[in-house]
């Protein structure tokens, strides 16, 4: 009994289209997996490298008007810079927001600042620092 073959005789017909577009795709799947991995270690790369101020929020007391704020700030010796923290009412609302400046010659600061709000804050946010 025989068999027939659906396969073109090799070397008869050159390579196949479908072998030259794996080859290429290969080669474009290559550069932009090297190109993304680059742009995330740039991105990362600057994110710590520049970021000169990061802080950490320990705890808060809640008051009528007022929300108490334990920050601790840890930033290189000269760098003068801000916090900036918020609060919000029980149903999402922003009721304040405040910059708090930190210009010592410490590299950490342990601090408890006041924000003043417009109405019963439940939360206090640290939103992000920045260097001036």
């Amino acid at each position: 009994m025989s068999t027939s073959s659906t396969r073109l005789p090799e070397g008869r017909y050159g390579r196949s289209s479908d072998e030259r577009a794996d080859r290429t795709l290969k080669a474009v799947g290559a550069v932009l997996g090297v190109l993304l991995l680059g742009l995330v270690g740039w991105f990362g790369y600057h994110y710590v490298a520049q970021n000169e101020i990061s802080a950490e929020l320990i705890g808060f007391d809640l008051s009528e008007d007022a929300v108490k704020v334990h920050l601790e700030v840890h930033k290189d010796a000269g760098v003068a810079g801000y916090c900036t923290v918020r609060s919000q009412a029980e149903n999402g609302a922003e009721v304040g927001r405040a910059d708090f400046r930190f210009g010592t010659d410490a590299t950490r600061i342990d601090e408890v600042v006041t924000l003043r709000t417009t109405s019963p804050g439940t939360t206090a946010e640290l939103v992000g620092c920045h260097a001036e």
